[in-house]
């Protein structure tokens, strides 16, 4: 009770203190009252707590009749719990609260904490709350601490979706092997799926579940290899393999492979119909060659011809110059004669008559100088004549020199096209070309077109020696692109035939590095081109060989003579020729 008495003598001091100072330390108490956290948690079962031993009156809050939680002792000597108290000032404002075991008048400035109290409610011994099934006895304080680990303490499931509440002991079991929101495995792809989840993951999803062959096959395949299995089951239907050279034949892959076999005799009838037909075209195609190589040589004899007719109009329009010049030269002395003349002739007619004889010398002179000046203004008109038919003539060897590079440019497209969707490109001068683009320049090259047929879509080959994008400085780069062609209104688009790229083994081994690609519908790279002078966007392999390996392979020469042979092959499988 000292203390008690302490803080008495100190509440008389503080009775003098002003309204306002009450009400602030009323403020701060209600705020920052010191709850323990062991306390703080008992709060919500402070009622249902059973004591070993009888709990004694004082120690029953009077508010709440619970133990006593963080004991706050008032000038009358009673003890509320901190929370109780806290309430109590809360709902009494503005009218002080009072006690409600003797009605004493509560003042904030008198309240408070017991510590000693506070010890000894810490240290009576309670059962544990989940008794009679846990049969454990622990002190107040201890109490939160023991229910952390009691076996028999109720605990929600966390499983997502799962209510259950069970005992801890319980609870493992539960999580790992009885919980129907459980996480499993699946047994054939081994990935985490939810228990409820897993069956319907196995029926439809798993890329790792053996499934019928949708077209009736008996085969079963794990469902990740449907679309490779497509590419050898029988039951398919396929084309012939000389559809393209007119064989109509289209059934399942196994009886088109049964025809095939059967029908060599055919097949190889309708493919020297095809060579035949080839060869007629490349004989036209010669024939247009030799047309165009004329051509260039009648047009390379008249830019000989010009060249050597404006030679001399070039000398002549040099010496015309020089005697232009000297003209005006002639002409500006003449004029100085001539003012100095007319001086003379002004002078004379003032003279004397002797002077006549001088007069009609000096007109004479006048008109020698006259004809001169004429002689030179038709030099000017000549020399202007002259300027005009040089730039004609310069127009004319400009429109020849175009005329002649664009023949000889389509020459060589007219030698190197192919229309059976097939390119060989054969890249000379490797390592200095691809020097120049580890330097920057030029960026990438590209092949001359090809077409998939006389009448088929146009394409070319672009490759980036020293790598593009996530390949640049560590891999070839391999593209093929799409570019306007002159039979784009008839054929069907987006264009849909698969595309191979190659590198040539060039050591007679066969190792030719290959990797192929089916468009997609939805790229606009594969859609038809909407100008006849823009491409599309190239589509193929930022990564298709790394450098080390294109240059110092294992089993194959890719670089050979410090050449590099490139291939492009389209399917030609289902694509009608027009």
């Amino acid at each position: 009770m000292a203390a008690a008495d302490t803080k008495l003598g100190g509440s008389k001091e503080s009775s003098l203190q002003s309204e306002e100072s009450v009400r602030s330390e009323e403020s701060r108490m209600r705020s920052t009252g010191p709850v323990g956290s062991w306390e703080s948690e008992l709060t919500s079962i402070q009622h249902s707590l059973k004591f070993v031993l009888t709990l004694k009156e004082e120690f029953v809050c009077p508010v709440c009749r619970g133990v006593v939680l963080n004991p706050q002792q008032n000038s009358c000597g009673h003890i509320y719990c901190f929370h109780c108290l806290q309430g109590l000032l809360d709902g009494s404002s503005p009218v002080s609260p009072v006690c409600p075991v003797d009605g004493a008048v509560i003042k904030p400035a008198e309240v408070f904490q017991d510590n000693c109290c506070k010890r000894e409610i810490s240290n009576l011994e309670v059962y544990c709350t989940n008794s009679p099934a846990c049969t454990s006895v622990v002190t107040l304080h201890h109490l939160q601490e023991h229910l952390r680990s009691c076996q028999y303490e109720q605990l929600q499931c966390c499983n997502p979706g799962c209510r259950a509440a069970l005992q801890r002991r319980y609870l493992q079991e539960h999580l790992t092997n009885t919980c129907p929101h459980r996480t499993e495995p699946c047994p054939h792809c081994q990935q985490p799926h939810r228990l409820s989840l897993l069956q319907d993951h196995v029926q439809n999803s798993c890329p790792e579940v053996e499934v019928d062959c949708p077209n009736g096959c008996s085969q079963k395949v794990p469902r990740h290899k449907l679309m490779e299995h497509r590419e050898s089951c029988p039951e398919v239907h396929v084309n012939c393999l000389y559809k393209r050279f007119g064989c109509c034949v289209q059934d399942k892959r196994g009886k088109v492979k049964l025809h095939e076999d059967a029908s060599v005799s055919q097949h190889m009838l309708l493919v020297l119909r095809s060579n035949t037909h080839l060869e007629q075209q490349v004989e036209v195609l010669q024939e247009e060659a030799l047309l165009r190589q004329q051509e260039v040589q009648t047009d390379s004899s008249l830019l000989t011809g010009l060249q050597r007719e404006i030679r001399p109009l070039l000398q002549q329009n040099s010496s015309h110059e020089h005697i232009v010049s000297t003209a005006q030269r002639t002409l500006s002395r003449q004029e100085d004669v001539l003012s100095t003349i007319q001086l003379e002739v002004q002078q004379v007619s003032r003279g004397l008559s002797p002077g006549l004889e001088e007069l009609e010398e000096l007109r004479k002179s006048l008109d020698a100088v006259i004809q001169e000046v004429s002689a030179t203004e038709a030099l000017k008109k000549h020399l202007g004549s002259l300027e005009e038919t040089l730039k004609c003539q310069s127009g004319l060897l400009d429109l020849h020199a175009a005329q002649l590079s664009r023949n000889k440019q389509h020459l060589q497209e007219l030698e190197a096209t192919s229309y059976d969707g097939k390119l060989i490109w054969k890249i000379k001068d490797f390592r200095n070309r691809r020097e120049a683009e580890v330097r920057g320049q030029p960026p990438c090259l590209s092949s001359v077109p090809f077409h998939t047929g006389r009448c088929g879509y146009k394409m070319a080959a672009k490759v980036y020696l020293n790598g593009d994008g996530e390949g640049r400085g560590t891999h070839l780069s391999l593209y093929v692109v799409l570019m306007p062609g002159d039979f784009d209104a008839l054929l069907p688009w987006p264009f849909r035939q698969t595309v191979s790229l190659s590198v040539l083994d060039q050591s007679g081994a066969g190792n030719h590095r290959s990797l192929s690609f089916r468009p997609d519908p939805m790229s606009k790279s594969f859609q038809r081109p909407c100008s006849e002078s823009v491409s599309n966007v190239a589509v193929g392999f930022s990564c298709f060989i790394p450098l080390n390996k294109l240059e110092a392979p294992q089993n194959a020469t890719y670089v050979n003579d410090d050449i590099l042979f490139v291939k492009v092959k389209v399917d030609m499988v289902g694509l009608e020729q027009l």
